[in-house]
């Protein structure tokens, strides 16, 4: 009980600013780089959809406050509380999380997402589904959850299979691999790049206009933006070389594909195997077929097998890779996770499948979403 209250006495962690017709809204938990609980995740729904409905209302801002924009939501404080408790707070938490990326996936007005340092995970799910993404030199993205026993969630298997160009996304998936904002701009999983130094000037005009024609927000955005080249060491510029290897139909295969080209000495090459060789087996193989489904569905289908997916992971149905990765990562440190299984050939198709079905569990309920606007919205009264 006591970890439950020093959770809940977080205070200020969004930071509302309102100018004419726009709200900025900031993430204010630096010290744990803007990562979410489920606090933060309640101000951003609550703000977000009161602006949404308030005609006097144009345009919304999001930035984090420190070096990062968000790193994803709060894993170790989760597994902590699921340790102590039950498994559905977990489950809770994560379905809150994705009503809310829902909401700025749909969202009815130009939402502008200023990426000025690390986003991850979680950060992904506020960022990537609004209208303008706009990085600078100091951002990182990253979705790592293969390196914790998870799978890249928060609607990324349908950004990765239906947004980014050819089998990036598998490679940014299933690799773990940190891309700067140059690369970001380049693959498409942001707008516009600015220099961090004219953000100030940029939020200045934003801030002036009295309008919600995305035209018009797109313009303002446009003075301010550069191109920018990508690293020389940059995975990207070997698309040809990704598309081969990662568009193979499993997880050996890829390997073997990738082992192939390691004689190159490509550094994004023996990164991406290293990085492969220590994340769950099992978050590879689910990893790989949730991207691949992710290429047929839509945003409402994709958030709903990604609860299921989550669900299985945090019961613990097939495994506690989950658990064994939080502990490892981010909660000893030791970076010495004991995946069950250990190797790939030990996970079947069996296994793999049992995440993508709903859970045979009287505490649980599947994923509901409805029209925001109706008497049953969007989940309003389960939040």
């Amino acid at each position: 009980m006591a970890l439950l209250n020093s959770y809940e006495r977080d205070t200020n962690l969004v930071l509302v600013e309102g100018k004419l017709s726009t709200r900025i809204l900031t993430l204010n938990r630096p010290q744990k780089l803007n990562s979410l609980n489920y606090d933060m995740v309640s101000e951003l729904w609550t703000n977000l959809r009161a602006f949404e409905k308030q005609d006097n209302i144009k345009l919304v801002i999001l930035k984090g406050n420190g070096k990062a924009f968000c790193a994803g939501g709060d894993a170790a404080a989760m597994v902590r509380f699921m340790t102590f408790g039950h498994w559905t707070f977990g489950a809770t938490f994560y379905k809150k999380q994705l009503i809310l990326d829902h909401l700025i996936a749909t969202y009815e007005k130009p939402l502008v997402s200023i990426i000025n340092g690390i986003v991850m995970g979680g950060g992904a799910g506020l960022s990537m589904h609004g209208k303008f993404r706009v990085v600078t030199e100091n951002a990182v993205f990253s979705m790592p959850e293969v390196s914790l026993g998870l799978f890249p969630d928060v609607y990324a298997s349908l950004i990765f299979s239906s947004r980014l160009p050819g089998f990036f996304g598998e490679y940014l998936g299933l690799t773990s691999a940190r891309i700067d904002g140059g690369e970001m701009s380049a693959c498409g999983l942001a707008t516009h790049f600015v220099p961090s130094v004219n953000l100030p000037s940029l939020e200045r005009e934003l801030c002036r206009v009295n309008s919600a024609n995305a035209a018009v927000i797109g313009a303002i955005i446009d003075v301010f933006a550069q191109k920018v080249p990508t690293r020389e060491e940059s995975g990207y510029r070997s698309l040809d070389v990704i598309n081969e290897c990662f568009s193979k139909n499993t997880i050996e295969e890829i390997f073997s594909a990738l082992e192939h080209e390691a004689v190159n000495g490509d550094k994004w090459v023996l990164a991406a195997i290293k990085s492969m060789k220590s994340a769950s087996p099992t978050s590879l193989k689910i990893s790989l077929k949730s991207i691949r489904v992710g290429r047929k569905q839509n945003i409402n289908q994709c958030l709903i097998r990604e609860f299921r997916m989550a669900s299985h992971t945090l019961r613990r149905t097939v495994n506690s890779d989950f658990y064994e990765g939080v502990r490892a990562i981010l909660l000893d440190k030791d970076k010495k996770p004991k995946w069950q299984p250990s190797k790939l050939e030990l996970v079947t198709t069996e296994m793999v499948d049992q995440f993508f079905t709903k859970v045979d569990d009287e505490d649980w309920e599947d994923l509901q979403l409805q029209n925001k606007f109706g008497p049953a919205s969007l989940g309003h009264s389960k939040l």
